[in-house]
């Protein structure tokens, strides 16, 4: 697989630091906003976006301390913190609606904006966000400390590993160079700030009571979170919970065209999502 940089890209000045920005397809078609999880970029749904283009004006954004954004070592790597830069781009962009878009802890981070801007936030599709720090499937700890940073390739790969449904899956070059631009400070930071985020609350529990459809796409095989807690988003109203056989952590990844079909299904203004 190759990932590329189509689309326009530029850099927004905002309080805290530079964040990175990717727009792909018609500015005048609905807006789609992608947010990648931890420790990974825009460049993790590099190869779902032109599936999504014909139909969508598709933003990607670098969460802070990630990708080419901003690492700054005071900076509010919190997921509420990121939701709120998430928003101000949406505004500077001059995006009124958006329907939402995240994977792993993405998704908490979808769900943060959601809860902040109401307004703003149309619907929401959680792809492998695990709703619960429960559903965590115990991993060895990384062997990956503020000496041994910048990790070596071959680190890298077994840190990942776990997210992709098969050990040999080949990760590209180009997110294993992502992970090696943080910081060993923004890498611990925002691997910390989803767990925060769930022990806080879980997620179907927060995304009840903002009424917005809902979509959770999970691949049968993940490693990281347990996929039979999908069903734990049934509790939300209207919510839509698809599994998908044979895939792991990262189906936007792992099998782009399945996993865009089910967005565009959802995202379509005759179904259930708002395509608007």
């Amino acid at each position: 697989m190759t990932l590329s940089d189509g689309g326009a890209q530029s850099s927004l000045a905002l309080d805290g630091g530079d964040i990175h920005v990717c727009q792909d397809g018609p500015r005048d078609a609905p807006a789609l906003l992608l947010i990648h999880g931890s420790a990974s970029s825009v460049r993790s749904w590099d190869p779902l976006v032109p599936m999504l283009t014909g139909s969508h004006h598709v933003i990607r954004i670098d969460l802070l301390g990630h990708g080419r954004s901003a690492k700054p070592a005071d900076g509010g790597y919190g997921i509420p913190d990121q939701a709120h830069r998430a928003g101000v781009v949406l505004d500077r962009l001059g995006v009124e609606r958006a329907i939402v878009a995240g994977h792993s802890s993405g998704g908490c981070t979808a769900t943060a904006l959601a809860g902040q801007r109401p307004g703003l936030v149309t619907a929401l599709a959680l792809i492998n966000t695990g709703p619960s720090l429960d559903a965590l499937i115990p991993q060895e700890p990384a062997a990956i400390g503020p000496a041994q940073w910048p990790p070596t390739d071959e680190q890298i790969r077994r840190l990942a590993a776990t997210g992709f449904s098969r050990a040999g899956y080949r990760i590209p070059r180009e997110l294993l160079d992502e992970v090696r631009s943080m910081t060993f400070h923004t890498f611990t930071m925002t691997m910390q700030a989803s767990r925060d985020y769930l022990e806080q609350q879980a997620l179907p529990d927060r995304l009840t009571p903002l009424g917005k459809p809902l979509l959770v796409i999970f691949g049968e095989e993940d490693r990281r979170w347990r996929s039979s807690s999908a069903a734990r988003y049934r509790a939300v109203p209207g919510a839509k919970v698809e599994l998908l056989p044979g895939l792991g952590h990262s189906p936007q990844m792992e099998d782009p065209t399945r996993t865009a079909a089910l967005l565009l299904a959802f995202t379509d203004p005759r179904g259930t999502g708002d395509g608007r």
